[in-house]
């Protein structure tokens, strides 16, 4: 992953969690000792990682002020860009997109968590031939994502509605191309999944489906159960 930019998107207003965290970021959010962060951007520098775009919006002075503090992996190099006003995902990467030097990026929501293999991600999206690959994970409960239907040649069917009992889901992780992103950026979308990735044809994105944990640390009762997870995980 070393030739890869990676953005983090992490400019919502958390308000899910604010009756647990008060005014602190979700990726501040402490799990095991240590904000949120700091577990994420090691997971990325475990895997080759070297550039982190952070896109802020909501409470970023509190982020870089931890930034500032130097508990991030040194090997990172971390570009911050806050967001002028509230904006919806797709709107977010448009507004970064100049910091995005590479040719390809991984894209990631800034409250999830997947303890997947991104290596094998990056293998089986540079395979594909796919402009745009959507990281995927199987939980017991679907009820509160969206599903996806991955067909057998890895390509993405359709997005589902969200049902209660065992699925797919979209675990908010992707490589996008340059080009994908510049079409992004011209688009005028606001929300990534609603206004560009539900919209595609069917079969035009690349599904990798990982054996993984996810956590969505957008609620109480997963951040509860965060830290045997994430701080408990090999490195």
């Amino acid at each position: 992953m070393t030739d890869i930019d990676v953005t983090l998107l992490a400019g919502g207003l958390g308000s899910r969690m604010r009756g647990v965290s008060g005014d602190t970021p979700k990726v501040l959010a402490p799990i095991a000792g240590r904000a949120f962060l700091g577990h994420l951007l090691d997971h990325l520098a475990a895997y080759g990682a070297r550039r982190v775009v952070l896109c802020l919006g909501h409470l970023a002075d509190r982020v870089t002020a931890w930034l500032a503090q130097g508990d991030t992996n040194r090997s990172l190099d971390v570009v911050c860009q806050i967001e002028p006003s509230q904006m919806g995902s797709a709107a977010a990467l448009a507004y970064i997109r100049k910091d995005l030097k590479a040719g390809t990026v991984l894209v990631m929501s800034g409250d999830t968590f997947l303890d997947a293999d991104l290596r094998a991600f990056v293998a089986s999206h540079r395979l594909s031939g796919a402009e745009a690959s959507v990281l995927c994970v199987e939980v017991e409960d679907a009820a509160r994502f969206g599903r996806v239907e991955v067909g057998p040649d890895s390509r993405v069917r359709q997005f589902l509605d969200k049902a209660p009992g065992r699925g797919v889901i979209n675990a908010g992780v992707y490589l996008f191309s340059a080009a994908f992103l510049d079409r992004i950026a011209a688009s005028g979308a606001s929300s990534l999944t609603r206004d560009v990735l539900h919209k595609m044809p069917p079969g035009t994105l690349h599904g990798h489906i990982a054996k993984a944990r996810f956590i969505d640390m957008g609620t109480p009762e997963s951040l509860a159960v965060a830290a045997s997870v994430i701080g408990g995980r090999e490195t």
